[in-house]
């Protein structure tokens, strides 16, 4: 008993738990403590490293560490697929955040108990859920900028804690699953180097726009672990950095999770930054720095650190002991744990709402929405259609999809609606074959991964544009292995070249791509006995005559999901856009982006993209001559914008009557684009980000410097500004009422102001606070200090209040340190920023008064 205590009392030490940490806290440290006194030296190496091999004598399963849930659960099968962390984002709704949080805890642990408390536990069906990311996106053209919550530090940090508070549920020391905000820190590209990259930011920059979120999430939010980041500070990697790691997270915020690196962070410090020259002392840096667990198999090299001395058994304790502690909190070692509810209704009816309330619209002239009920609707665009620009990146298998198409067809009527690609994305991109091009596909499904025998299934689809992702494609096949063969009739739209593409979902360690084969003519033009991603082939038509296609899919390995797709003719395209116009009342046009040409370290290189990320912000030129084609109808044209970031739709903003963006919508999106095109959602989404007009107007990529970049630092005039957002209704505003004007450094100011619905429509206003500081060196321009997102209906009044507390209305100097300063201050509260002329209230600060850190 003597030497359980000493252990447990060597566990509160190692791990720096204070004497008011919960009771239930304290025995995980303690049982966690217990087992890693067993365990060998080599033992706790491999404990440390991802991919956590089972110690059958200790009775430890083997568990991977890396799962992901960033807006569902993700990579392991069907789950509820919500909007984007950007489209989240446009929601401006923290409860939303929260709700969406619990679904993803929810499901991710019901998946973890059907797989057996006890039994192995793979990537990606574990409880521990590496996300969400909290970045700023301070470039537009970072690809990965739509796994964020936008530009805006204060925005950022409250979308965040609700998020993680929503994962984690109301008991700290029973966590349902525990979160893991990452990027840690100063991360957000270019895609390409971001291995190495070193980043110059000032402690300013640092201190003002990087950490703030990352703090939140650690000191309100109590997330339980942390990831950092691929890049260094300084030239010091930061899985590597002490002060970061060390005095800030743990010292500073009181941080008292476990730290996880980036995928292979730790290898990147020996291949890329050439920190250490091999991976023991790289691992040795990281260990000693703060990381406790690698993600990747670096940290093998511990065992040569621990025998020259670099590191001591100590402190592979006190990173084991952490990750164990937490293993323990989550109830991985529990005879039982309670399996949560999955309901499949109201997880899709919150994806719904959630599309909903992200829908943000930027342009309504002439109320050209919402469209009328018996309105014949020409649907046109690359993005009309397909499933990527749902799921987008990070992603379950969606359950029942519905693309913008299917929702515009369910509220309109099928003869109500004409469609036409009429584009590709971008010039080199391919796009799935529309179901107008393919006429009769029928699709045999077999129970084996060959085509032998009679099919378990026949049906007919309307095109092939399928994530099966742990998942058949129909629900009488087992995942595991299954053949599929389609035939239809190809109806090329016009003469010319096509390039008919094979897309095979990305899969991780892969041991080979599925054998594919695909016929035309009955001729294979292309095909692959399993070692290829995509396939291509180049025909010619002389004509639109139909022609005999044939697809042979044998499922046997771990590919995620098949996409038969094309790049048509532009003449050709084009053409048919303009002939679904003619008789059409109105034109939507879903126009963008697509997680195959921004997102992480992808392998693109075409005009306007590189490595993930974007080379020009402006809507590629085949859309935009798309736009032309079909405006040149004159019928009213809304475009609809679907994409991960800010795309500057000059052209639309003059030429078109109505802009809605969608961003990446989820399962649900395209219902809720239809509800909202109908009217029957009252868009009140606002923008998490600044729509620049151009390039041009933006400091180099690489420059971390905060300069130039955001609303809160831009000094140019945006195409549309962070903050913006209309409605079908209208809102009107009091002047704002303060507590006092004027108050000492470090005490608190509350902010009421009434506003009304004075429109004849409900709907949802988000209420915005925006602080101008005094004439201060390096102070932002303005700055969000609070926002709340009401509902109110026609002719309904409400008070809305804001407490601004000392940190709220603190400032950064150019050092890094955080302090109220004295000064006389502007607030300014509205449904968006401050237009032209707007008077502030005004507020005196007298004194002066630091903050922690």
């Amino acid at each position: 008993m003597r030497r359980l205590q000493q252990i447990g009392m060597l566990a509160v030490l190692l791990l720096g738990v204070s004497l008011a940490t919960s009771a239930a806290a304290d025995e995980a440290t303690v049982r966690a403590a217990r087992l890693v006194a067993r365990m060998t030296p080599a033992e706790k190496i491999g404990q440390l490293q991802s991919s956590a091999p089972a110690i059958p004598r200790l009775g430890i399963p083997a568990y991977d560490w890396w799962s992901e849930g960033l807006h569902g659960f993700a990579r392991h099968g069907e789950a509820t697929v919500f909007p984007q962390a950007i489209g989240l984002a446009a929601s401006w709704d923290p409860s939303l955040l929260h709700a969406v949080g619990g679904v993803v805890a929810a499901q991710a642990r019901s998946q973890f108990l059907a797989t057996g408390l006890h039994n192995d536990h793979g990537r990606f069906n574990g409880l521990t859920i590496w996300s969400p990311n909290i970045n700023i996106f301070r470039d537009p053209r970072w690809g990965r900028g739509q796994e964020t919550y936008g530009e805006d530090p204060r925005l950022t940090a409250t979308l965040a804690v609700a998020f993680i508070q929503g994962l984690q549920g109301s008991d700290p020391a029973h966590p349902t699953v525990i979160a893991t905000p990452k990027h840690f820190a100063v991360h957000s590209g270019p895609e390409p180097g971001r291995h190495g990259f070193d980043v110059d930011v000032s402690a300013h920059d640092l201190e003002d726009t990087y950490l703030p979120a990352f703090r939140a999430a650690i000191v309100e939010g109590h997330a339980g672990s942390i990831m950092c980041a691929y890049n260094a500070i300084h030239g010091v990697p930061v899985c590597a950095l002490p002060w970061l790691l060390g005095e800030r997270l743990r010292n500073d915020w009181g941080f008292q999770g476990f730290v996880v690196s980036d995928c292979d962070a730790v290898d990147d410090m020996t291949m890329f930054h050439h920190y250490r020259k091999d991976n023991a002392g790289s691992s040795a840096s990281a260990l000693r720095a703060g990381t406790d667990l690698d993600c990747g198999s670096a940290y093998a090299g511990l065992g040569d650190a621990l025998a020259d001395g670099r590191i001591g058994e100590h402190d592979l304790d006190v990173a084991a002991t952490r990750l164990f502690a937490a293993r323990y909190r989550l109830g991985m070692f529990d005879a039982s744990a309670p399996t949560p509810r999955d309901n499949p209704d109201a997880n899709r009816a919150l994806a719904l709402r959630a599309a909903g309330e992200s829908m943000v619209l930027l342009k309504n002239r002439a109320n050209t929405l919402p469209l009328k009920p018996g309105d014949r609707i020409a649907v046109v665009g690359p993005n009309a259609d397909a499933l990527s620009v749902l799921e987008a990146n990070y992603h379950g298998t969606a359950r029942k999809p519905v693309t913008p198409l299917d929702g515009l067809r369910a509220l309109w009527g099928e003869k109500n609606v004409r469609y036409a690609q009429g584009a590709t994305l971008a010039d080199g991109v391919t796009v799935p074959i529309p179901s107008t091009a393919l006429a009769g596909l029928k699709g045999e499904y077999f129970r084996d991964a060959r085509l032998t025998g009679k099919p378990a299934m026949t049906r007919f689809d309307s095109k092939i544009d399928l994530d099966t992702d742990h998942t058949p494609p129909a629900s009488v096949l087992d995942a595991s292995g299954y053949a599929v063969r389609w035939t239809a009739q190809l109806l090329p739209p016009g003469a010319g070249d096509y390039t008919l593409v094979v897309r095979m979902d990305r899969c991780f360690d892969c041991r080979g791509h599925d054998p594919v084969r695909l016929y035309l003519d009955g001729h294979l033009i292309t095909g692959s006995a399993g070692g290829d991603e995509t396939l291509s082939a180049t025909v010619h038509f002389d004509d639109t005559h139909p022609h005999d296609l044939r697809l042979e899919w044998e499922h046997s390995g771990e590919d995620q999901g098949i996409h038969l797709e094309w790049m048509a003719p532009a003449d050709a395209q084009l053409a048919e856009a303009a002939k679904a116009t003619a008789d059409a009342d109105a034109v939507v046009a879903f126009v963008g982006l697509s997680p195959g040409v921004e997102g992480e370290e992808l392998k693109v290189d075409v005009p306007g993209f590189m490595g993930g990320d974007r080379t020009d912000i402006g809507l590629p030129s085949s859309q935009r001559k798309l736009l032309e084609t079909v405006a040149a109808s004159k019928k009213p044209l809304v475009v609809v914008l679907m994409s991960g970031s800010a795309v500057a739709l000059n052209w639309a903003r003059e030429h078109a009557d109505a802009i809605l963006v969608a961003w990446y919508p989820g399962e649900q999106g395209g219902l809720a684009v239809a509800q909202t095109l109908a009217g029957v959602i009252n868009p009140a989404g606002r923008l998490p980000v600044t729509f620049y007009r151009d390039v041009r107007d933006l400091p180099p990529f690489i420059d971390y410097g905060m300069k130039g970049r955001t609303y809160r630092y831009f000094k140019g005039e945006p195409l549309y500004s962070f903050g913006d957002g209309l409605s079908y209704t209208t809102f009107a505003y009091d002047a704002p009422k303060l507590s006092t004007q004027s108050l000492k450094a470090g005490e608190s100011l509350d902010v009421a102001v009434n506003v009304r619905n004075t429109g004849t429509r409900a709907g949802d206003e988000v209420v915005q606070v925006y602080l101008a500081y005094p004439d201060a060196p390096d102070a932002p321009r303005r700055a969000l200090v609070g926002f709340q997102r009401i509902s109110l209906a026609a002719g309904e009044q409400r008070s809305v209040t804001f407490h601004l507390d000392p940190r709220t209305l603190s400032l950064v100097d150019a050092d890094g340190t955080r302090a109220v300063r004295a000064g006389r201050y502007g607030l300014f509260v509205g449904g968006q920023q401050p237009s032209a002329g707007q008077q502030p209230a005004t507020f005196t600060m007298t004194g002066h008064t630091g903050m922690p850190r």
